[in-house]
Protein backbone atom coordinates (compact mmCIF):
# COMPACT_ATOMS: atom_id res chain seq x y z
CA UNK A 1 0.00 0.00 0.00
CA UNK A 2 2.94 2.11 0.59
CA UNK A 3 4.35 1.34 -2.64
CA UNK A 4 1.25 3.37 -4.38
CA UNK A 5 1.91 6.26 -2.41
CA UNK A 6 5.51 6.55 -3.24
CA UNK A 7 3.67 7.18 -6.96
CA UNK A 8 2.91 10.85 -5.26
CA UNK A 9 5.47 13.81 -5.57
CA UNK A 10 5.53 17.03 -3.61
CA UNK A 11 8.05 19.47 -5.19
CA UNK A 12 8.23 23.43 -4.52
CA UNK A 13 9.76 23.60 -7.61
CA UNK A 14 6.79 22.05 -9.36
CA UNK A 15 3.27 23.13 -10.01
CA UNK A 16 3.77 25.53 -6.94
CA UNK A 17 4.09 22.44 -4.65
CA UNK A 18 1.39 20.84 -5.25
CA UNK A 19 1.40 16.75 -5.31
CA UNK A 20 1.58 15.52 -8.56
CA UNK A 21 2.00 11.86 -10.17
CA UNK A 22 5.04 10.42 -10.62
CA UNK A 23 6.62 14.02 -11.31
CA UNK A 24 5.31 14.64 -14.15
CA UNK A 25 2.96 17.81 -14.45
CA UNK A 26 -0.17 16.21 -13.74
CA UNK A 27 -1.79 17.16 -10.40
CA UNK A 28 -3.44 15.05 -8.29
CA UNK A 29 -6.32 17.74 -7.72
CA UNK A 30 -7.02 17.57 -11.38
CA UNK A 31 -7.30 14.07 -11.86
CA UNK A 32 -9.85 14.57 -9.09
CA UNK A 33 -11.54 17.18 -10.51
CA UNK A 34 -11.86 14.97 -13.99
CA UNK A 35 -13.36 11.75 -11.58
CA UNK A 36 -15.65 14.07 -9.53
CA UNK A 37 -17.01 15.70 -13.27
CA UNK A 38 -17.75 11.91 -13.61
CA UNK A 39 -15.21 10.38 -15.83
CA UNK A 40 -14.68 7.14 -15.06
CA UNK A 41 -11.19 6.28 -14.46
CA UNK A 42 -10.63 4.30 -18.14
CA UNK A 43 -11.79 8.02 -19.47
CA UNK A 44 -9.31 9.77 -17.55
CA UNK A 45 -6.98 7.13 -18.37
CA UNK A 46 -7.57 7.98 -22.34
CA UNK A 47 -7.33 11.54 -21.99
CA UNK A 48 -4.12 11.43 -20.30
CA UNK A 49 -1.72 8.29 -21.72
CA UNK A 50 0.92 8.94 -19.08
CA UNK A 51 -0.92 7.84 -16.42
CA UNK A 52 -1.73 4.33 -15.08
CA UNK A 53 -4.22 2.52 -13.07
CA UNK A 54 -2.09 2.47 -10.24
CA UNK A 55 -1.82 6.28 -10.36
CA UNK A 56 -5.47 6.67 -10.16
CA UNK A 57 -5.41 4.18 -6.99
CA UNK A 58 -2.35 6.00 -5.50
CA UNK A 59 -4.30 9.70 -6.16
CA UNK A 60 -7.05 8.34 -4.71
CA UNK A 61 -5.44 7.02 -1.63
CA UNK A 62 -3.50 9.98 -0.80
CA UNK A 63 -6.49 12.11 -0.90
CA UNK A 64 -8.22 9.86 1.46
CA UNK A 65 -5.39 9.83 4.06
CA UNK A 66 -4.58 13.71 3.15
CA UNK A 67 -8.55 14.10 4.41
CA UNK A 68 -8.51 11.29 7.29
CA UNK A 69 -7.06 13.29 10.33
CA UNK A 70 -7.97 14.16 13.53
CA UNK A 71 -9.28 17.58 14.61
CA UNK A 72 -8.36 18.34 18.07
CA UNK A 73 -10.81 21.17 19.89
CA UNK A 74 -9.72 22.98 22.91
Amino acid sequence: MSKLLERISVNPRQCGGRPCIRGMRIRVSDVLDLLAAGLSAEEVLEDLPDLEMEDIQALLMYAARKLNHPVLVA
